[in-house]
């Protein structure tokens, strides 16, 4: 494991979902009824640990909305648990390296807790490592990979008379299929479990401000370094309607911004059939994998019709969208054209670039040019003036040299991105790069990443202070914001660290500990606001918490490397 500084580290993403009250079990009016009251006892409470990406957050917030709908109660902390979901993230080794380091300490709350179950699910859960999964995880009673968890009421033998649940209740949601003769998990039945979730209400979402609606599943691409396509199977979209249906309910219960997301989100609709009303999308790939796009929907299509759902006042009924994580095979003219066009669709895109060598690119399978890329975001700034963009870059992959490392700093300096999230490289069991040599020295992946990250502290720094003076829109999600950067906690901490795109990343992520002079100090009846603005941008605030929720104005009047302080206009 690589050691970073801890002034420049993001963690393994940990996210903390708020408490429900869970099943309402009033005493009955009457004493001779309470023989026929259900037995609460008989349902445990539940607390699911979130480690990783948006997909994983989403897929969360679905495995507690079908325990809640089961009538499990959900649990503070982990400690007070009864059930202990852990949905694991396995793009590095660090992310499964600290579920295993909990092994011991869930072993000590079961000695405790005779009646303790634990359940890992996520992308550490591979159908290659069934047999070892045990061995590694001694703690874990259930393993579900991702296209099995739409079933974990029924693998927990929770579904009963008492709280049914009717999302998969006697149907198997889970397939595997053959990648390359390997047997990996398949996405073929999660678009559909996914409409019976949303339908039945048992989507148990973390925020009432933001939400995530995943639009694809899975993922087709070459990468050499990714576990992914191993975990989650090739791509499967989901129906354009039920997509839609979801946009709609979301708008109608006020949600102020939406997330499409997909491990490839701007490959989505490649796989559904072609029909007459989508006969005027017709994009071909520049690079990549060609594929047969005539007549069937794409994310610029998606796009244009999430902004169309309306207020009654003309105006979108989402004021927000984005999209999360998109690749440099799909990005097209026609959706730079969807970004540019639908006043909805935020001035932020994240697009990983992960080298700026062409012979390294091919090493890690990305089958595109340096050129390629530099020309897409050129397209893009010239379609969308100001738009932020971020990537993510991969320092030490197999084979990578000093040069090969100077021409990625280089390419930092010339695109001039607005945030990059960096990783040393890891290998991954299963990948096509854990048959390379991982030749580059831990100790010199540690430098590498820091030099990075120093030069993209001060490119992140002057891209902010470009915004001194100007008024932006905030949509205000927190009342309180941390007095320093978030740090890798253990479940159960005060504050959770947001989801970073492609979950190859590392580099701060929000707070003051960047620099910064410390913010003003709340008046009487306010607090610390935060929120982002259309790009992106962490901002800070002083305001009537009362504002949570809101799109505001305001004016900024500080910036450092990784957030703006402002000022309510």
């Amino acid at each position: 494991m690589i050691d970073l500084r801890p002034s420049r580290r993001l963690p393994v993403v940990e996210i903390l979902p708020p408490v429900s009250a869970g099943r309402d079990a009033a005493l009955p009016s009457d004493d001779r009824l309470t023989e026929f009251r259900p037995e609460d006892v008989a349902l445990p409470s539940f607390f699911v640990w979130t480690l990783g990406c948006q997909m994983n957050r989403s897929d969360s917030e679905e495995m507690a909305g079908r325990l809640l709908a089961a009538g499990c109660p959900e649990a503070a902390t982990l400690e007070g648990a009864d059930l202990i979901v852990i949905n694991t993230c396995a793009i590095r080794e660090a992310a499964e390296a600290k579920v295993v380091g909990r092994q011991g300490y869930l072993a000590t709350l079961r000695d405790r807790n005779p009646a303790l179950r634990v359940v890992l699910t996520g992308c550490a859960v591979r159908e290659l490592d069934r047999g070892r999964l045990p061995r590694r995880y001694p703690a874990v009673d259930v393993f579900l990979r991702p296209d099995e968890e739409p079933e974990i009421v029924e693998r927990l033998g929770l579904a009963s008379a008492q709280a049914s649940v009717g999302i998969a209740s006697g149907v198997d949601t889970a397939r595997t299929t053959i990648v390359n003769r390997t047997v990996v998990s398949a996405a073929d039945l999660l678009p559909g479990t996914r409409a019976a979730a949303v339908a039945a209400g048992a989507v148990h979402r973390g925020s009432s401000i933001s939400a995530w609606l995943p639009i694809v599943y899975g993922c087709d691409k070459t990468c050499t370094y990714c576990i992914v396509p191993l975990t989650r199977g090739p791509e499967r979209s989901r129906p354009f309607d039920d997509i839609i249906a979801e946009a709609r309910a979301l708008a109608a219960a006020g949600y102020r911004e939406v997330t499409l997301l997909g491990q490839n989100v701007n490959s989505y609709g490649h796989d559904l059939p072609p029909e007459a009303r989508f006969a005027h999308v017709d994009t071909e790939r520049s690079v990549g994998r060609r594929l047969d796009r005539a007549a069937r929907p794409d994310l610029a299509e998606l796009l244009a019709a999430v902004d169309g759902i309306g207020d009654g006042a003309g105006r979108p009924a989402i004021p927000r969208l984005r999209f999360l994580t998109s690749h440099p095979w799909d990005l097209s003219d026609r959706l730079i054209d969807a970004i540019a066009g639908r006043p909805s669709v935020c001035e932020h895109l994240h697009l990983p670039i992960q080298s700026g060598d062409d012979a390294m690119l091919r090493r890690m399978g990305r089958q595109y040019t340096v050129e390629h890329y530099r020309g897409r975001v050129e397209r893009l700034r010239a379609a969308v003036p100001g738009i932020a963009v971020s990537t993510d870059v991969i320092v030490g992959f197999c084979g990578e040299t000093d040069a090969q490392f100077r021409a990625t700093l280089r390419l930092l300096e010339e695109m001039r991105f607005d945030q990059v999230f960096a990783a040393a490289f890891s290998p991954r069991p299963g990948t096509p790069a854990a048959l390379l040599p991982d030749d580059v020295h831990a100790a010199e992946k540690r430098r590498r990443l820091n030099e990075l990250l120093a030069l993209q502290e001060g490119i992140g720094l002057d891209r902010n202070r470009a915004w001194l003076g100007r008024e932006v829109e905030v949509l205000v999600d927190q009342a309180s914001s941390p007095a320093s950067h978030d740090h890798e906690g253990e479940p159960g901490a005060a504050d959770a660290v947001a989801a970073e795109p492609d979950e190859t990343a590392a580099g701060p992520e929000k707070g003051h500990g960047d620099g910064e002079r410390p913010p003003e100090a709340p008046g009487p009846g306010e607090a610390r606001l935060a929120g982002r603005s259309r790009e992106g941008r962490l901002v800070h605030l002083v305001g009537d918490p009362g504002l949570v929720g809101a799109l505001v104005r305001a004016r900024i009047v500080h910036a450092g490397p990784y957030s703006l302080r402002g000022r309510l206009a």
